[in-house]
C-alpha cells in the first residue's frame, strides 16, 4: 500500500436531518429527495406519514412500511431499492432501527448474557456496522430523519411572561451517527435548518429557512464536481460477467479497498445481497466449475 496523491472524486449524498415531531422532517426529506433524483423510494417507519404527501408539488414516490427494524432488515430494503434502480433513498426514520421493534437496543437486550449487557452489545455491534456500512455505500442519495428527545425550557414570551416552550434535544441514535453524513442538520418547529455539520464548505454553519430544493440542488452540485469513480453497480456489473475465480477474487480485494464491499445490491437473480457476498458467491460457484 502507497500513498497517492490525493483526487476529489464525485459522490452521492449522504444527509440527516433532526428534529421534534413538528419540525417538519418528512416534508423536508421529500423536498431534498425528489430535487436530487427522479426516482425516489421511502423506508417509512412512521405509519405511512411519507404518503400523506404524494402528489404534492408534484412529488412521485415509492414506500414500503417495515414492520420489524433490526439492523438486517435495513440492508436487505436498500438492496431491494438498489435492485430497483432509486436514485435515492429516504430513511424516515433512521431512530427505529435504533429504539423500535427489533432495533439495535432490543438486539443487545436479547443478547445479554447473565445480564451482562456488554456482552449483548458486543454480539450486536457488527449488525449495526453492517447496517452503517450498507447506507452510506447504497448506489444513490440516502437521507435518513432522526427523532429527538424533547424537553420544556421556561422563558420570557413576547409579553414578558414566563411561558414553557418546547424544543428538541438529543437525536434517538447511537452517539456519533452525525459522523456517518456529508449534512447534518437541526430542523425547529418554524422548520428552520441549522446545519451542525457538513463536508461542503458553504454549509458550514448555515441557517436555511424552509429548506427544499434549492438546497438539494446545492448539495447535489457541490459532490457532482469530481472525478467520476466506479461504484456499487459498476462493481457488480464486473462480478456478473466473470467466470475466473482469481478474477474474482482481485475483484473481491478491489471492492474491499473501494469501501463497497458491504454496499447493498441484487444477485443475478433479483434477490437482495451485497457486494462482497455477491463476489464471494460467484467465485466459490467458479472454483467449483472448475474442479
Amino acid at each position: 500500500m502507497t500513498f497517492q496523491p490525493a483526487t476529489r472524486s464525485a459522490a452521492k449524498a449522504r444527509i440527516a436531518l433532526a428534529g421534534p415531531s413538528g419540525s417538519g422532517k418528512t416534508y423536508t426529506a421529500l423536498s431534498l429527495a425528489t430535487t436530487l433524483s427522479e426516482t425516489v423510494a421511502v423506508i417509512d417507519t412512521e405509519r405511512g406519514s411519507a404518503s400523506k404527501y404524494a402528489g404534492i408539488n408534484g412529488w412521485q414516490f415509492a414506500t414500503v412500511s417495515p414492520h420489524s427494524f433490526s439492523p438486517a432488515s435495513l440492508v436487505e430494503l436498500l438492496a431491494v431499492a438498489s435492485g430497483e434502480g432509486f436514485g435515492c433513498v429516504v430513511i424516515d426514520s433512521l431512530s427505529h432501527y435504533w429504539m423500535g421493534v427489533d432495533g439495535m437496543i432490543e438486539q443487545a437486550d436479547r443478547r445479554a448474557k447473565g445480564g451482562n449487557s456488554f456482552s449483548g452489545w458486543k454480539e450486536a455491534k457488527p449488525d449495526e456496522r453492517r447496517m452503517i456500512d450498507a447506507l452510506v455505500s447504497y448506489p444513490g442519495h440516502v437521507i435518513a430523519t432522526l427523532r429527538v428527545k424533547t424537553e420544556y425550557v421556561i422563558e420570557d414570551n413576547e409579553r414578558g411572561k414566563k411561558a414553557p416552550r418546547k424544543v428538541g434535544m438529543k437525536p434517538e441514535q447511537r452517539e456519533g451517527i452525525e459522523y456517518e453524513f456529508d449534512v447534518v442538520g437541526e430542523l425547529d418547529y418554524d422548520n428552520t435548518l441549522t446545519v451542525s455539520k457538513s463536508r461542503i464548505p458553504i454549509l458550514s454553519r448555515a441557517v436555511v429557512p424552509e429548506p427544499g430544493a434549492e438546497l438539494a440542488a446545492t448539495i447535489r452540485d457541490w459532490l457532482a464536481d469530481g472525478d467520476a469513480a466506479p461504484g456499487a453497480l459498476d462493481y457488480r456489473a464486473r462480478a456478473l460477467g466473470m467466470a475466473s475465480a482469481d478474477d474474482l477474487l482481485a475483484l473481491w480485494y478491489e471492492a474491499e479497498r473501494a469501501g463497497l464491499r458491504h454496499a447493498p445490491i441484487t444477485d443475478d437473480q433479483g434477490q437482495p445481497t451485497t457486494l462482497g457476498e455477491l463476489i464471494k458467491a460467484r467465485g466459490t460457484a467458479a472454483k467449483a466449475n472448475a474442479a
